[in-house]
């Protein structure tokens, strides 16, 4: 496939002169993701001159220290081949820091007499709240930003998952924020829908018109979601034993995923309509009783092991605690019940300390309706759509087709290949650096709304309680391993198996 260079229409529109607040600034969210994403946008040309990035956290370090911490930050998380001295310099030039408490008044006013800071000129200015800190200050956060009189029509608040740990919270985080942001004003992140191969599955379904007659019960056998990581929990072992990966995983990333696979066509892709559709989906899913749980659903937890070659803790010792419950695998058999869907399983799957890392979407095609080719030599298999989410971006569609050669037919399966490393000759920007331009532009289109994460919420709640009143232990996994060995019968009981990248 010969490369395919961007026109200059496809660039965006500059952004609005914005000032853009992190809080928890110097955590490792903004140094590790944010800030590098909007190096790479100022880069680009597209953060205005006035664009100013203030910092806010518990360090105590001023200006200048806190560009010192970026500047080490970017040389880390920036490919040094992207690394250009004077955007570096034009981005440090942006940067402010305050050192604030969230629950302690004083110094507030700091913030707020920095974002008043030359008002008068500019009107017009959005002021972005960037959320990068635990939920339990989210409501406090922005009862200060109330008090302060910086939150007007223009603004927005950015919040980060978790949103809550069950349904009520959510509702109660929910509610807090929203006493003092309109709905429209709040951005909730999922950076997975950010990426590029996510937004080109609306595309590849719905601007090519062969693969939505074939996009229902009638075609489709199965749908497969995978997000395995090699990595343990490192850092995040204090967070993530209170969460677990149906939490920090299934509830956002992968029924998100799983809602731009089943959703219906919008009237168009629109600020609203996607976010509509899915929505529809989430309370289609089939709600889990106590028996479904028990049937349809695998959680695990790895011990020690080898991954890549080297041996690696199990989860209890790597968080220091061996009374530990916390799954860090999940597998679960799901059904969307409506006119498209009945009766077509989607099997969702996330662990950690896989054999690999990868996020994917398998669509498997159901068999032939008749063998047509009864004295072939060579092996066939349903064809399938591999969507590569991460770690490298593209689509892969199996079929089935015959070797060359004369003396009979030999059938063979073979693959469609679409990369985007490959097949487009520009940078593919980092999901962050689309996410954090479409918040400054007020575009809501790739975030979820609030009815969207509380139906996700009551779906997931009646399996975290039955698994709590069960008083079962996950299911033990090797590191550097596909997962429980009961997360494999999930599928076999179906006369089905998971289906790997390079299979």
């Amino acid at each position: 496939m010969d490369p395919v260079t961007a026109p200059a229409s496809a660039t965006a529109a500059l952004p609005e002169r914005c000032d853009f607040t992190v809080f928890g600034g110097t955590g490792d969210l903004a140094l590790r993701q944010l800030l590098p994403a909007l190096y790479h946008r100022d880069r680009e040309g597209q953060l205005p001159a006035e664009h100013r990035i203030i910092g806010v956290s518990r360090t105590p370090v001023d200006d200048d220290g806190y560009r010192t911490l970026v500047r080490e930050a970017l040389s880390t998380y920036v490919d040094a081949a992207d690394l250009e001295d004077a955007a570096v310099e034009r981005l440090l030039g942006r940067l402010h820091h305050l050192t604030l408490d969230a629950h302690e008044p004083d110094d507030w006013h700091l913030l707020g007499g920095l974002l008043k800071l030359g008002d008068e000129p500019h009107h017009d200015t959005v002021r972005v709240f960037y959320l990068a800190v635990a939920p339990s200050l989210f409501g406090p956060i922005c009862d200060r930003l109330d008090q302060l009189d910086v939150v007007d029509a223009r603004a927005r608040v950015v919040m980060e998952k978790p949103i809550g740990h069950d349904l009520d919270s959510a509702r109660a985080v929910n509610d807090a924020v929203g006493r003092v942001f309109e709905e429209q004003q709040v951005f909730r992140i999922d950076h997975y829908l950010g990426k590029e191969s996510v937004q080109n599955l609306l595309v590849t379904r719905f601007a090519n018109t062969f693969l939505e007659p074939l996009w229902s019960s009638h075609w489709v056998d199965h749908v497969q979601i995978t997000v395995a990581e090699e990595l343990g929990v490192g850092e995040r072992g204090g967070y993530y034993d209170q969460a677990g990966a149906l939490r920090d995983m299934v509830q956002n990333h992968l029924l998100q995923l799983l809602c731009l696979v089943a959703m219906e066509p919008p009237t168009y892709v629109g600020r609203e309509t996607v976010r509509d559709e899915k929505l529809k989906v989430l309370q289609a899913l089939k709600p889990m009783t106590g028996a479904d749980v028990d049937r349809d659903t695998v959680r695990g937890r790895y011990t020690d092991g080898l991954v890549d070659g080297r041996a690696v803790p199990a989860y209890v010792d790597e968080i220091g605690d061996p009374d530990s419950t916390t799954e860090t695998f999940v597998a679960i058999r799901a059904e969307v019940q409506n006119w498209r869907w009945a009766g077509v399983p989607f099997y969702l799957r996330t662990g950690k300390r896989m054999d690999r890392r990868v996020s994917e979407i398998v669509v498997v095609f159901k068999e032939p309706p008749h063998p047509m080719f009864p004295h072939a030599e060579g092996t066939t298999a349903a064809n399938r759509l591999h969507i590569l989410v991460q770690p490298d971006e593209g689509m892969r569609l199996h079929l089935t087709a015959k070797e060359p050669g004369p003396g009979g037919i030999r059938l063979r399966p073979v693959s469609l290949d679409l990369s985007y490393a490959t097949a487009f000759d520009q940078r593919s920007p980092d999901a962050y650096e689309r996410l954090l331009m479409d918040v400054v532009r007020g575009n809501p289109q790739l975030f979820m709304r609030r009815d969207e994460v509380e139906a996700a919420w009551s779906w997931v709640e009646p399996i975290l309680e039955r698994w709590q009143a069960s008083g079962r232990r996950p299911r033990p996994y090797p590191a550097g391993t596909s997962g429980p060995t009961a997360a494999g019968t999930l599928l076999e009981r179906d006369g089905r198996s998971w289906q790997e990248t390079d299979q």
